[in-house]
């Protein structure tokens, strides 16, 4: 089994820098990563008192939540594509 090729990508997230290692390729985790930032960004504007850690945790509620409501969307979708194949 052939290994994927790691890349190491310095990005910077509500003025940290991170370095990021993985095999995806730099511009989706530039892409990512700027995401991330946005996000934090809009929700610290609507709550500027939250630290760092409040905010990072927010930032993964809100993330996964969206997520979980587009996964759902999903299958919905993947089902009623199955029952007009039927």
């Amino acid at each position: 089994m052939s290994q994927l090729e790691k890349t190491r990508t310095t990005v910077d997230i509500y003025g940290q820098q991170y370095s990021i290692v993985g095999t995806e390729s730099t511009s989706h985790v530039r892409l990512v990563a700027s995401l991330v930032d946005a996000k934090m960004r809009e929700i610290s504007a609507k709550n500027p008192y939250l630290d760092s850690n409040k905010l990072a945790v927010l930032t993964a509620v809100n993330t996964v939540n969206d997520y979980l409501k587009l996964k759902e969307q999903y299958e919905k979708h993947e089902q009623q594509v199955n029952k007009e194949k039927d």
